[in-house]
């Protein structure tokens, strides 16, 4: 059986940091690009790592309980999330983040990818996808400058999306290999790597065609029916997924890649990461594409569309048992159980 080579890809578009204003400085494009030492003169470059998140607590001094991804949720069935502290989490990762980190390994081996040059075609190593089980627990999504504010002040998050523009952020923490599966977002995102380096695989939305969308509800995404974890097990998806053209990043500690509205991504990780995502939408596309995410979001909730074919399948469940075990292994109170239960479902 002859290898199978996959999507032709590219180099995603580069700029040096200090060349920025040369083609216009950030803020919203129609296509991926790579700034190159972006975060390097943020607070947040020299503050943050695993050993300062392990000190985070709240105003009165209690840990946070929050939920763990567990595996890939894209595609395939969505497994249970695990509720756990924080701190042991990032304790574990700020051991791991400190022993060398083998680089001879990932879709592009740090050799091979320091040879590839800016419009070559090349092909990834799809076979490096077998080589783990993708079921790393993974802190996804979290709204950590929501529950910390005074750390919004780490990023200069304005400086991403200027102009009148709402945006949110997520922080994405975990050890090497945890993978965020094929889809797309409806917001445009400024993906800032603070820690740790990834790689992540990008489609143009004209490339939709091969990337067979799925009909598994996520809000504010689009995800597709290939499984870039276990392509050998779909023979017809990977056939037409090696149709498409796309682009290549290794994001590395201190850049920000930009990637627009409904542009496909799925995202490897390399090494232990914290990595910050950062949306943002103007007033109208609040008004028209929000209002119609929320509106299918409203429908979900009440069981009427997607039921129980969702990234977001298990929270329910997982708060309920939390709160059956209040007072054992969870160590929470009902107010943070309650802040709990306002998770989508």
């Amino acid at each position: 059986m002859s290898e199978y080579l996959g999507p032709s890809m590219q180099l995603v578009e580069q700029v040096a940091f200090e060349d920025l204003d040369k083609i216009g400085g950030f803020g919203a494009r129609t296509t991926p690009i790579l700034i190159k030492g972006a975060l390097k003169s943020w607070p947040a470059w020299d503050r943050w790592s695993f050993d300062f998140l392990t000190t985070l607590r709240k105003p009165d001094g209690k840990e946070i309980v929050t939920e763990f991804q567990n595996g890939v949720v894209e595609q395939g069935k969505t497994n249970a999330y695990n509720m756990g502290p924080m701190t042991p989490y990032f304790a574990e990762l700020a051991e791991v983040a400190r022993k060398p980190h083998p680089v001879d390994r990932g879709l592009v081996t740090a050799e091979r990818f320091a040879t590839l040059k800016p419009g070559e075609e090349f092909h990834l190593d799809w076979s490096y996808m077998q080589s783990f089980t993708p079921d790393k627990v993974y802190m996804s999504q979290f709204h950590l400058l929501k529950e910390f504010p005074e750390l919004k002040k780490d990023f200069a998050i304005r400086d991403l999306f200027p102009g009148m523009r709402w945006t949110w952020e997520y922080v994405f923490i975990g050890p090497a290999q945890t993978v965020t599966g094929l889809h797309h977002d409806f917001p445009h995102n400024w993906f800032c790597q603070v820690r740790g380096s990834k790689e992540l695989v990008l489609f143009n939305p004209d490339q939709s065609k091969h990337l067979c969308k799925s009909t598994k509800y996520d809000w504010a995404g689009q995800p597709s029916r290939i499984d870039i974890t276990n392509l050998p097990s779909q023979p017809t998806e990977s056939a037409k997924f090696a149709q498409a053209k796309g682009m290549y990043a290794r994001v590395e500690p201190g850049d920000a890649l930009f990637i627009p509205k409904r542009c496909w991504h799925a995202v490897v990780s390399l090494e232990p990461s914290i990595s910050l995502a950062v949306f943002g939408l103007t007033p109208l596309e609040i008004v028209l594409e929000g209002g119609y995410q929320e509106f299918w979001k409203i429908v979900h909730d009440m069981g009427l569309y997607a039921r129980g074919n969702c990234t977001c399948s298990n929270h329910q469940h997982i708060v309920r048992k939390a709160k059956k075990k209040k007072g054992k292994d969870t160590k929470m109170d009902d107010t943070e159980v309650d802040e709990q239960e306002q998770v989508k479902t």
